[in-house]
């Protein structure tokens, strides 16, 4: 029986890790098949507080979790495949065997929209970013291009202007569905630029981005623009398949909790992307895993 067990590696779930074990309950972390979530596939990692110098997303995983183990968290690396909510103890049950818990705090995060092209997946933290926050900065006076035509894509988009020398927006349709106030602004800025009816069909570049394949959706036809920033805003899918029909969700599937991260079952938690879809920050996140992680705290004590 394990006291609570965190599902997720990402910054969430490694401080919710770190909080829950400094409280000598000894949490068990399943992993998933993603090592530290989104943060990890990053490649410099300059905004999060306490490391002035920067350092790559899988060096912050790496430290996270050493701290954690530090109190006594322990991490099974596996990937959950059910869970059963419904009743005392919660069982969650991985490839290879079930555990229980007296509660559990879920952070299995969300994962942006894939174009599911050619050369993007390769050239991910290497040009293909799906995070102009954590990105916009290595790209410097330089060719940057924004796929999407809703309000994530304008708000990185003219996030994306402080820094590169051209914005260009790629949309699917010759409309945008951003609301009209930002719609304005992007026109208004001189930085910024679009391109209709177009779809990115290729990726191309030997270790970083040099260019994309751009395909004229009404006249077929293609063709090659430099680019060396891909950012791409066609939206988030968030990791909840799991809890349909357990835990409430909202119509895009992200978990609905109270201000204390309570879900609609007692004892059951959730923290980070699962649920926020505004910000998406590693530190955000990290916040939000230490305010699950003490509410679980408080749960466990009032079941003494």
């Amino acid at each position: 029986m394990e006291n609570v067990i965190i599902l997720g590696s990402g910054p969430a779930g490694l401080t919710a890790a770190l909080y829950i074990a400094r409280a000598n309950l000894e949490p068990l972390v399943i992993t998933g098949n993603e090592l530290g979530g989104q943060i990890a596939t990053t490649t410099e990692v300059e905004n999060f507080p306490g490391f002035p110098n920067g350092l790559t997303g899988p060096e912050l995983y790496d430290q996270m979790q050493r701290q954690a183990e530090r109190f006594g968290a322990r991490f099974e690396i596996d990937e959950v495949v059910q869970v059963d909510f419904t009743q005392q103890p919660f069982k969650v049950t991985t490839h290879s065997k079930t555990f229980e818990a007296r509660s559990v705090i879920v952070a299995t995060g969300a994962t942006p929209r894939k174009l599911e092209v050619p050369g993007e997946k390769e050239l991910t933290g290497r040009g293909v970013s799906y995070c102009a926050t954590c990105d916009g900065f290595f790209f410097r006076d330089k060719e940057i291009m924004v796929v999407g035509g809703g309000d994530s894509a304008l708000q990185e988009g003219l996030f994306l202007t402080k820094f590169g020398k051209r914005v260009r927006v790629v949309h699917r349709r010759d409309s945008l569905r951003a609301g009209p106030a930002l719609q304005d602004r992007a026109r208004r800025n001189e930085k910024m630029s679009f391109i209709w009816d177009t779809a990115v069909e290729a990726v191309e570049g030997n270790g970083a981005v040099e260019a994309v394949q751009l395909k004229n959706l009404k006249t077929g036809e293609v063709h090659r623009e430099p680019v060396s920033g891909l950012f791409i805003y066609i939206g988030h899918v968030p990791n909840s398949w799991l809890y349909k029909g357990q835990l409430d969700m909202d119509e895009e599937g992200y978990l609905i909790v109270d201000p204390y991260l309570h879900t609609n079952i007692p004892g059951v938690f959730a923290a980070g992307e699962i649920h926020d879809k505004r910000f998406r920050q590693a530190i955000v996140s990290a916040g939000f895993g230490c305010m699950a992680a003490m509410e679980a705290e408080k749960y466990l004590a009032a079941l003494e």
